[in-house]
């Protein structure tokens, strides 16, 4: 069983995608924590429910990101944590996590990336006017969506889509992708580790 951390910053619908998967059985994982940095997101009230430790911390009162990723480390390591799943968590990781998880860290983003990095990118591929976006699964690196890319899903906008409609439908995909993609990646880990 891979010991994971959920980070997320908002509602949780991708967390909640994720503890139904190994609830379920079809995603060999251990929730260990959720890592959140908004006090007011609703994804601890999904976390309380499921009965998974959180960590809510506010980047405010600390000095600065190292100093917060320092204690995130600190969380991580007393459970063990030995992966960490980003699932809408609104910073850009820095140095001291990436030190502490090197390859280990891994996030979805709503769009074929390298097209629309950052925020918003479903508003971005509307905007553009493309006929077709979608969703990534990468590594993080130090960049903003820059990270190898795992595994890809191509989700063509409709001639009546809204942009509410296409993000319903980004999000549908995203919650049936994230989890399979999650346990081939640990699939394929166990099988290297133990040749």
């Amino acid at each position: 069983m891979k010991k994971i951390a959920v980070f997320a910053s908002g509602s949780g619908s991708n967390f909640q995608a994720i503890v139904d998967a190994v609830k379920a059985g079809t995603l060999e994982a251990d929730i260990r924590l959720l890592v959140c940095d908004q006090e007011s997101a609703y994804v601890l009230q999904r976390a309380e429910k499921e009965k998974i430790t959180s960590f809510c911390f506010s980047p405010k009162s600390f000095h600065d990101k190292a100093a917060f990723e320092q204690e995130i480390v600190k969380q991580l390591k007393s459970k063990d944590v030995e992966f960490i799943v980003l699932a809408g968590y609104m910073r850009l990781i820095g140095p001291t996590l990436l030190q502490e998880y090197p390859e280990a860290i891994v996030n979805i983003h709503p769009s074929l990336l390298p097209a629309f990095p950052g925020i918003d990118a479903i508003g971005q591929a509307f905007d553009a006017g493309v006929k077709v976006t979608g969703l990534s699964i990468h590594y993080v690196d130090a960049g903003m969506d820059t990270g190898p890319i795992i595994a890809q899903k191509e989700i063509e906008i409709l001639e009546n889509d809204t942009r509410d409609r296409l993000q319903e439908r980004i999000q549908q995909a995203e919650h049936i992708v994230y989890p399979e993609v999650l346990q081939q990646l640990f699939m394929k880990e166990k099988s290297i580790s133990s040749h």
